[in-house]
């Protein structure tokens, strides 16, 4: 039987690693960590004690199109503050949906990157 232990990372595959460092830097503050000297281009996130992975694919082959599919493949990040994080989503002009009540049994919100990558961001229910 294998021990699994915990998620170490997620990978996102993006057209134009600028493009996503300028959101995921600047716009999303995640903090960048020094990436192995692959051969592919890439940037590489900490989430706490796991990591945001992200590859550059220009020829766009594995990159999804459409909107905010909840169904789709993703990306969940736990959150500090549901409302916190959508006031900064807000003054980031980031569009995103907001499911406070969710079934989930937890606050969702969900926004795309500049590579239409879903993100979900889930917080506790707040009052």
């Amino acid at each position: 039987m294998i021990d699994f232990q915990y998620i170490h990372h997620a990978s996102l595959a993006v057209r134009d690693i600028e493009v996503s460092r300028q959101f995921y830097s600047d716009v999303l503050q995640l903090q960048e960590i020094q990436r192995p000297p692959f051969d592919s281009v890439g940037i590489w996130y900490a989430l706490g004690s796991q990591q945001l992975h992200l590859i550059q694919q220009p020829q766009g082959e594995t990159l999804r199109n459409g909107g905010i599919d909840s169904t789709d493949g993703h990306v969940a990040i736990w959150v500090g503050s549901y409302r916190g994080t959508l006031e900064w989503l807000d003054a980031q002009g980031v569009y995103y949906e907001a499911r406070p009540n969710s079934v989930a049994g937890f606050a969702q919100i969900y926004i795309l990157d500049p590579d239409r990558n879903i993100i979900e961001l889930d917080a506790a229910y707040e009052e």
